[in-house]
């Protein structure tokens, strides 16, 4: 029997080697602590892969581009399982300027 987590991970694996050009742009802001602490990307929370993750502090940031707009009750439902996992998500879209992008990410950081 497959492991679902197993999965999951090589999953993630796959994604970080082909990430979307405005997932691309925000893990240049965001790698290396630029905002003080660690972000991994497409990583495996709570039995989801979140396109960035600082477990330091409880924190997931999920690029949302067009096909997220067809998936509002999902990402809600999804959202709410990584709350009750103890996470908070900020979800930014893909055509939002870097910077307020990054600006509402270090406010979550920092709060």
């Amino acid at each position: 029997m497959v492991d679902r987590a197993q999965v999951l991970r090589a999953h993630a694996a796959r994604m970080r080697h082909a990430p979307t050009a405005s997932e691309e742009r925000l893990w240049r802001a965001l790698r290396g602590r630029q905002l003080g602490v660690v972000f991994r990307r497409q990583v495996v929370v709570g039995g989801c892969i979140v396109d960035f993750a600082a477990s330091s502090v409880r924190l997931v940031v999920e690029v949302d581009g067009g096909y997220h707009a067809e998936r509002v009750a999902a990402d809600a439902r999804r959202d709410a399982r990584l709350a009750r996992a103890g996470w908070r998500v900020v979800r930014v879209g893909s055509e939002e300027p870097i910077e307020v992008a990054v600006a509402r990410i270090a406010a979550a950081v920092g709060g």
